[in-house]
């Protein structure tokens, strides 16, 4: 029992550091200047392949802390990603048993679904309360990279930590998930 708890936790503290080690790269100043197209969202997608394979290992109150702290640090209005980002995530857990038996390309279908409907709403909820946001046409390119991204993001998580969608319905340590 020990050993279980002791690898969620430190799968757990890898999704903090991951998310950690992404925000403070997106805080560089790495291309200042205007002219520069917005990069996919790789918290969100590490969030969402997370919770499809094994949602153990991101728990809402994880989600919630991780995704309000990149509120606060990338200058968002607090909350409304993280709510966004949660509610996407729990609707994904809750369809994670037939998205487990479907193919790739089904999963990745719901991904993208979830993805627009989060940045529609973002869009205009920031638009009904006036606040200060991207052009649309950039919010759109942001979503197409973030949809395009899912696949290598998908894989490139998923293996760094030995998850994969095909392993038996674990939690990568014994226990039914």
């Amino acid at each position: 029992m020990a050993d279980r708890t002791s690898g969620v936790w430190f799968y757990r503290s890898f999704f903090v550091l991951l998310a950690a080690v992404l925000i403070f790269l997106h805080l560089l100043p790495l291309h200042p200047g205007p002219g520069r197209l917005p990069g996919p969202d790789i918290l969100l997608l590490i969030a969402l392949a997370w919770t499809i394979v094994r949602p153990v290992l991101v728990p809402v109150w994880l989600l919630a802390a991780v995704f309000l702290m990149s509120d606060l640090l990338l200058m968002r209005p607090p909350g409304l990603w993280t709510a966004l980002t949660i509610l996407a995530c729990e609707f994904l857990r809750t369809r994670r048993a037939p998205l487990k038996t479907s193919t790739f390309l089904v999963e990745w279908l719901a991904v993208a679904g979830v993805i627009t409907a989060m940045t529609v709403v973002n869009t205009l909820v920031l638009s009904i309360f006036a606040v200060p946001q991207p052009t649309f046409g950039l919010t759109v390119i942001r979503m197409v990279f973030t949809i395009l991204a899912y696949p290598v993001v998908f894989v490139l998580a998923g293996r760094a930590i030995g998850l994969s969608k095909s392993t038996e319905d674990r939690d990568g340590l014994g226990a039914r998930t």
